[in-house]
């Protein structure tokens, strides 16, 4: 890597998190994070100054970020959404949804307080309109959510010398939202959703917005499409 800006992207693999890492590659030399090694070395062989990191992030630890000195960017997008009454799902479904949307998050922050300390840097949340309002089937994924915005405004206070911000997207044309809508009984009609570039954008105009500003919340929805 290179002397220019250092970032990390988790769930880089593929949807947002892929779109997250070619948005900031230009400008900066991005830790590609994800399960997926061949995917991720896929996409490290198009952004110049990019380097696969395979990891299983609910087991993240020390080892792990050896060797991450300094860090000027974290963008937690990895996430996993499982939907059901809460009648039909069970502790095991709101652990595993606790451990991947939170508490991966929360520990891979810790961990990497050190460099993101010495470079002033930015942590971006990656939540969702879940974040902000609870319906039905939705209960563990928005509970998760719902998490993650209290340990983002948290850490705002906390570390008064970083920028953390939180961006809520509504449905992105992805993965995940095939399973959504698969659940959901309905079509899955991409043309009515988000693009990951979009959110991509938006993680982009947070992170290049000037040395005075701080961008703590940002809302984007689809036009003309669900709001939830």
């Amino acid at each position: 890597m290179t002397d220019r800006p250092k970032a990390l992207v988790t769930g880089a693999s593929r949807g947002v998190g892929a779109a997250v890492a070619r948005a900031l590659a230009p400008t900066h030399d991005v830790l590609l994070g994800g399960r997926d090694a061949a995917a991720l070395a896929a996409l490290a062989g198009e952004l110049p100054g990019s380097r696969p990191w395979p990891v299983e992030l609910t087991r993240v630890s020390a080892a792990d970020v050896e060797g991450v000195e300094r860090l000027d960017v974290l963008v937690h997008s990895a996430g996993i959404s499982v939907l059901g009454r809460i009648a039909d799902q069970g502790a095991d479904v709101w652990r595993r949804t606790m451990e991947v949307n939170v508490i991966a998050v929360a520990e891979l922050t810790r961990l990497l307080l050190p460099a993101l300390r010495r470079a002033g840097g930015h942590v971006v949340c990656v939540n969702s309109g879940a974040g902000q309002r609870a319906n039905p089937d939705w209960a563990s994924y928005a509970a998760s959510k719902f998490a993650l915005k209290a340990f983002a405004d948290a850490l705002r206070l906390e570390e008064p010398a970083l920028r953390v911000t939180t961006i809520y997207p509504g449905r992105i044309a992805t993965d995940m939202q095939r399973g959504v809508r698969a659940f959901e009984g309905g079509a899955f009609e991409p043309e009515k959703y988000l693009e990951p570039e979009t959110v991509a954008r938006a993680v982009l105009a947070a992170v290049m917005a000037g040395p005075d500003a701080h961008l703590t919340e940002l809302t984007l929805r689809p036009r003309g499409g669900p709001v939830n």
